[in-house]
């Protein structure tokens, strides 16, 4: 059993490793990336700007001690579940991020990344409804090799603008860490704090302008950690609820493209630059549906305010998430007075 007063200490404990490790050495790994030429154009502003990428790497340092710190300290082996499935999503990502690989690659291999909660058995075989639970063992399994695919590369779609995939799961990190601690998975609870916090240090270099992106590595480890810790703590639904705008950007873009396809691979953008370097929707009726296309339908917007948006989508639908919890822990407490 863990104390209030050790939750506290020990969450107080990864929550700075991890801050610290992203903050302090994602400036020399900028240099880095930098001095061998790894960088891209940031198409949305003037004067092709070259900003260095992945920032994978880093977030997955930050990542990885803390979360072997809190298993010494806890003993729990949802922790290890949790970053093997982060570590087989990052190398995917970076396998990406070095080689360009057909669209097809990153969903199917991030079935691999769902084995180790599988393995390890650190899942449950209810899945969590507002109302109730269902008792599904078996469709719970492939669930799983479901969920982890569907989350990293949904985050991944959304990171098209400057600090959105880490501003976006600082914002629903939060309904989800409600949720698992408020149904008593405090180890869970643990779990995402160093995803947390990596996310708070690492967007004060990737948000708007960037100077570094998270490239594939960087998203598809932010996803799938995300969808991982929300299985480990039952709490899938809640963060479906939060992930509902990026969820509906990949739905869009799939129902219009009709196939699994890298962005990059779409010969017509479903956004143009206007010479002002706002961004206008594409008029174009073979341009693939997006949520950025949708927020674009009024008129154009600088990136900045579409970044705005975005978040503030994100803001609502997080809102929605809390508010399920407390119509989930509200039922709960009924079913259990009678």
């Amino acid at each position: 059993m863990i104390y209030p007063l050790d939750i506290t200490i020990y969450g107080i404990i990864v929550s700075a490793i991890s801050f610290s490790i992203v903050f302090f050495i994602t400036p020399a790994f900028i240099e880095y990336l930098t001095r061998k030429g790894r960088v891209v154009v940031d198409y949305h502003k003037p004067g092709k700007l070259m900003v260095p990428r992945p920032a994978g790497p880093v977030l997955l340092i930050g990542v990885v001690i803390s979360e072997i710190i809190l298993y010494f300290l806890i003993l729990d082996v949802k922790i290890i579940s949790v970053l093997l499935t982060t570590i087989i999503a990052f190398i995917i990502g970076y396998i990406d991020d070095l080689k360009t690989m057909p669209g097809w690659f990153k969903p199917a291999a991030l079935i691999l990344a769902a084995i180790p909660i599988i393995v390890l058995g650190t899942h449950g075989n209810y899945l969590g409804l507002i109302f109730d639970s269902a008792f599904i063992p078996i469709l719970y399994i492939l669930l799983i090799l479901s969920i982890i695919p569907i989350v990293g590369n949904t985050i991944n779609s959304i990171d098209v603008f400057n600090g959105v995939a880490s501003g976006f799961i600082i914002i629903t990190m939060i309904p989800l860490l409600v949720s698992v601690i408020l149904f008593s998975n405090t180890n869970v609870f643990l779990i995402g704090l160093p995803l947390l916090f990596g996310c708070i240090a690492i967007y004060q270099y990737h948000k708007f302008p960037s100077k570094i992106f998270l490239g594939d590595s960087g998203t598809l480890l932010l996803g799938s950690m995300y969808a991982g810790i929300s299985i480990v703590g039952n709490s899938e639904i809640i963060g479906v609820i939060a992930l509902l705008p990026a969820v509906m950007n990949s739905f869009l873009f799939l129902s219009s493209v009709k196939k699994i396809v890298e962005h990059r691979e779409v010969k017509t953008r479903p956004v143009t630059i206007c010479d002002d370097f706002r961004l206008m929707a594409s008029k174009d009726n073979s341009a693939p549906a997006t949520l950025v296309r949708l927020i674009l339908a009024r008129g154009p917007l600088s990136e900045q305010e579409i970044i705005t948006r975005i978040f503030i989508l994100a803001t609502f639908s997080s809102i929605l998430a809390i508010i399920s919890i407390g119509i989930q822990y509200a039922f709960m407490i009924g079913k259990l007075s009678l």
